[in-house]
């Protein structure tokens, strides 16, 4: 059986990043119980992670467990059986758990990211909580109109107070199963103590211009990624703020199909953004086919079975795959939620 004929599992990869997090790992994956840098786990991932100073050309790039292979590479080698039409994967997934606030950021849209990084892709992503810490929340949007000039005197002010920034952001408090969309242009972060999956275009560009990451220093490359500061800070969209841009961000799921212990959501669709998907499977001692393929599974509750053809695999809670296009019938059964993301246009 080629190795594009079923279900395509992975190493574990978690990913250095310069805050703290990944405590929350024990109970989802079984990992320590404790915090520390490598906070996020690039689940099926084909991009290389943007670290300065880190020299690994595989950083952040997924291996595949049953051969070895860079998940990039065997997507080359087998891009027609793998992708079917698709040129490439088009998303980019991860476990995220933060024990700090992040720093206000923004990510580029694809005419930024052509403009800046001669990128076909920017980074709209979608985040679906999947457990907290106490007071956990995330921001989102300006919480008024703020002005290019007074941002840039935020930006210097965080030097030497690092919450300043947070004065004229939106605090959204979080609970499990929130779901939200972030489009390209709109400063964000993730606040303390939000465990979450992460669907995103499949680059690594942030835009991060306060100075400090918790107790870490930022440089000038890990805030502006290398551009000119008023390159970097073009990115930031000033006309999304008040509570109206909370309302765009924020999704309901909508239910597709409910049957036979079987339901299938819509978490993240074409109405909202035509860079990627993400849909949700809850399966009540329940057995479907799984419709989609040249996408990601992940398994966020319970435990089951996947099987295609003569392949079979036991999964719980934290495991993941990449369906081929090429693979055959493909069933999952069990008490168990998956989510499926696959990419856009």
């Amino acid at each position: 059986m080629a190795i594009y004929d079923h279900p395509i599992f992975f190493r574990r990869n978690r990913v250095f990043r310069v805050y703290l997090g990944g405590k929350l790992f024990h109970d989802f994956m079984g990992d320590a119980p404790e915090d520390g840098f490598y906070p996020e786990e690039w689940i099926a991932s084909s991009v290389r992670a943007i670290n300065p100073g880190h020299t690994d050309p595989l950083e952040g790039i997924s291996i595949c467990e049953e051969n070895g292979m860079p998940f990039n590479e065997l997507l080359s080698t087998y891009k027609e059986e793998c992708l079917g039409e698709r040129e490439d994967l088009g998303v980019l997934v991860k476990f995220l758990d933060s024990a700090i606030r992040l720093p206000m950021q923004v990510h580029p849209t694809r005419a930024d990211s052509r403009r800046l990084f001669n990128s076909p892709y920017g980074k709209a992503e979608s985040w679906l909580i999947l457990a907290t810490r106490p007071d956990a929340c995330l921001y989102f949007g300006f919480s008024r109109e703020v002005s290019r000039e007074e941002f840039e005197r935020a930006v210097d002010a965080s030097e030497n107070d690092k919450e300043c920034m947070t004065a004229f952001v939106n605090r959204i408090p979080v609970q499990t199963g929130d779901v939200f969309f972030v489009p390209a242009g709109v400063i964000h972060a993730i606040g303390a103590g939000c465990l979450l999956l992460e669907a995103q275009e499949p680059t690594d560009f942030t835009i991060q211009p306060e100075h400090w990451c918790g107790d870490y220093h930022l440089n000038d490359t890990e805030m502006y990624l290398g551009l000119p500061r008023e390159d970097a800070n073009s990115c930031f969209d000033f006309s999304l703020y008040g509570e109206e841009v909370v309302r765009m961000g924020r999704k309901a799921p909508r239910v597709l199909r409910e049957e036979g212990g079987v339901k299938l959501e819509e978490l993240i669709g074409p109405d909202d953004t035509p860079c990627f998907s993400m849909d949700r499977i809850t399966l009540e001692n329940g057995c479907t086919v799984l419709e989609k393929a040249a996408c990601i599974y992940i398994a966020v509750e319970g435990e089951g079975e996947v099987r295609c053809g003569e392949f079979a695999r036991a999964m719980k809670r934290g495991d993941y795959f990449f369906l081929p296009q090429a693979a055959g019938k493909c069933e999952v059964s069990g008490s168990m939620q998956l989510v499926c993301c696959k990419g856009g246009e």
